[in-house]
């Protein structure tokens, strides 16, 4: 299907302007005509074109000035001019001040409706990129706050204050609604449950958190001595390996043996 779109024509020649209207109108397009850039420029402060046809030499208001002013108020309005051979120079002109193209008179009806077309079918193209872009970012946004709703309705269910994004422990700081760590300018993706246990630990520091409470706090499960020693330590040598320098020898994860873990970042 062709584009369609609405079309101002701007020409002092009363000839141009009809025999213009009609090959644009029987080829389906809306078409308003001006006699003059002074007349054209009103048209367009109170309607929306897709596509400007303008000549150059007109008395009044020349073309190019008409085209400064219409690139001052629709930076993004395509306009063509129209020009005879011995204004060759002023159309390249034109084309450096921002026109799309120009045409050479005497204008053919084929040459002006495939123009038409093609200019109007990249202004849609254009356009339907600039609306999936628009749903791309709106989705994208939608999409974040529904990760930051779960993670904050997450930390409610855990106890943490849904008010209390950030939890800082010297460099390290904890995000509870992205849940990320970042220590200096490092960001570091924790395992979820990881991620847990080390928020307990900080909320604790610099206090020896025992295992049992580790376990319950990060996972809301009761667990016997034995077992919460091993389910804690499995979650702390994740921390260890994401966070220190040397895993084997911690500068900020230290283990109180046969108690539990703490953590010193202050």
């Amino acid at each position: 299907m062709n584009p369609s779109g609405k079309i101002l024509i701007i020409d002092d020649e009363l000839s141009l302007r009809q025999t213009l209207t009609r090959i644009l109108r029987q080829a389906g397009f809306e078409v308003t005509s001006a006699e003059s850039g002074e007349q054209g420029l009103a048209f367009l402060q109170t309607t929306e074109f897709d596509l400007v046809y303008l000549d150059i030499r007109m008395p009044g208001m020349g073309g190019l000035d008409v085209l400064q002013a219409i690139h001052e108020s629709r930076p993004a309005l395509p306009v063509v001019l129209f020009t005879a051979q011995p204004d060759l120079s002023s159309a390249l002109e034109a084309l450096r001040r921002g026109a799309s193209d120009y045409l050479l008179k005497p204008l053919r009806p084929e040459v002006i409706i495939e123009r038409t077309r093609a200019i109007l079918a990249a202004q849609s193209r254009e356009r339907r990129k600039r609306e999936i872009q628009a749903q791309i970012e709106a989705l994208q946004a939608e999409l974040k706050s529904l990760e930051e709703g779960s993670a904050a309705n997450a930390s409610v269910e855990r106890g943490f204050p849904a008010a209390e994004r950030f939890l800082k422990r010297g460099d390290l700081v904890l995000d509870l609604h992205t849940r990320r760590l970042s220590i200096g300018d490092r960001l570091i993706n924790l395992p979820p449950t990881s991620f847990d246990y080390l928020v307990v630990l900080a909320r604790h520091a610099p206090q020896v958190v025992d295992y049992q409470t580790l376990v319950a706090e990060a996972q809301g499960y009761q667990a016997e001595g034995r077992e919460a020693q091993e389910l804690a330590k499995w979650h702390i040598h994740h921390i260890r390996q994401a966070i220190e320098p040397d895993a084997r020898t911690p500068t900020y994860l230290f283990n109180v043996r046969g108690v539990g873990y703490r953590l010193i970042a202050d």
